[in-house]
């Protein structure tokens, strides 16, 4: 399916995206009871700290990701590796809540931020034909990792201190990821593309929206309000999972199985998203993006039983996997590659926002004697607004030609 570049550049996107994980929520969530028990901090209080070390990640994001456009990606991704890693061993080392703060910070904005950023900015700009396609299997690297990790963690946290595996994460990091950065992309350059690609012709007659023209489109607006609803409401999931397990009386490791069942059904939805989006187009997809994170919202309000994690999980890993892809692809198709790495600086930062926002919101809900349930209900009236404006202006969301 894809030639020898093709493949190395896809290939570095799995590994970025598999390491991203450790700036993901669904991952740093995992440590929320062990480092509340060693702060002595309440669930709010961890998600105010969690909130504004994202958001002020993502402002920082905005300036840092737009030199991707600028500089060879192997220089790029190599201060990336290198930031991530010593994110990995200053969240090791963590004291007190002001380091609490510094070291979220980092790893949001190396791991979740500037790791994925990496990625998809690379496979969206080297990639036209077969975007779609690579797009979603470079987000397998993801799914991988949200399959594996969480059950690992768990039985690694029986047996060592978590600021161990903190400091065998950063040793990790150091050591694979700037092989695996100069095996692969050596050679890939500002300019570089999909070869044998018979769409080059036609992506050139595309207009190429600066950043400032994209901020001037209302279309941006609307698309991002639904761009926002997963990360957002998925993130108060995992960082909050120990909450909606003891409310739901789930177990620990009902969670941490029902996420294999999330990673399984991303996986297939990755698939069937990048051939669809090759074969119809990303903007024809989008509106179907939120709908099973809507009925999500509803398992989650209605049922109780331990059965119905892996159905809530499930739905979310379904939408999961048809916003990882529609989240890179859709503004190349509309907005063109030429300031891609500047535009997705913008939205990747809207996203870890969102993130920031989601974790404020579930974590101030909790605090004020929200129930699980009541919470759902929020999340689930979200969700219905962003697909009811997005309806109405789901035909003009074309690429201008020249």
């Amino acid at each position: 399916m894809f030639k020898s570049l093709n493949f190395k550049v896809i290939l570095f996107g799995f590994i970025f995206t598999f390491f991203s994980s450790f700036g993901q929520s669904f991952f740093l969530g995992l440590f929320n009871s062990s480092i509340r028990d060693a702060l002595s901090i309440t669930h709010g209080q961890f998600g105010s700290i969690y909130a504004s070390a994202t958001l002020l990640s993502s402002f920082i994001l905005v300036w840092i990701g737009k030199k991707i456009d600028d500089i060879n990606i192997l220089k790029f991704a190599s201060y990336v590796v290198a930031l991530l890693a010593i994110s990995c061993f200053v969240f090791s080392k963590i004291s007190s809540v002001v380091f609490l703060f510094f070291s979220i910070f980092l790893m949001r904005l190396s791991g979740q931020g500037l790791m994925s950023h990496s990625a998809t900015t690379t496979i969206s700009r080297f990639f036209e034909k077969s975007r779609g396609r690579a797009l979603s299997t470079t987000w397998l690297g993801l799914s991988l990792a949200e399959f594996i990790l969480p059950l690992l963690i768990i039985f690694l946290l029986t047996l060592y201190d978590w600021r161990n595996i903190w400091a065998a994460i950063s040793i990790l990091v150091i050591v694979v990821l700037p092989i695996v950065s100069f095996s692969l992309i050596k050679n890939v350059k500002l300019d570089s593309r999909e070869t044998s690609s018979i769409y080059h012709a036609k992506i050139k007659k595309i207009k190429q929206w600066t950043r400032t023209e994209v901020l001037k489109d209302y279309r941006f607006y609307i698309v991002c309000l639904n761009m926002l609803a997963m990360p957002s409401i998925a993130t108060g999931t995992f960082v909050y999972q120990s909450f909606i397990v003891s409310s739901k009386d789930w177990g620990p490791y009902v969670i941490a199985q029902s996420f294999m069942v999330y990673s399984i059904l991303s996986v297939i939805t990755l698939f069937l998203t990048g051939f669809l989006i090759d074969k119809f187009s990303s903007r024809k997809l989008l509106i179907y993006m939120n709908i099973p994170l809507f009925f999500s919202t509803l398992v989650l309000y209605h049922f109780n039983s331990s059965a119905s994690s892996f159905v809530f999980l499930g739905l979310i890993g379904i939408s999961n996997g048809l916003a990882n892809v529609l989240g890179s692809a859709t503004w190349a198709e509309i907005y063109g590659v030429k300031h891609i790495g500047s535009i997705k600086a913008l939205t990747t930062a809207l996203m870890v926002f969102s993130t920031a926002f989601g974790t404020a919101l579930f974590g101030i809900l909790i605090d004020n004697g929200f129930s699980i349930e009541q919470i759902a209900l929020v999340s689930g009236s979200y969700i219905l607004v962003a697909i009811s404006l997005l309806f109405l202006v789901k035909s003009k969301l074309n690429p201008n030609y020249l």
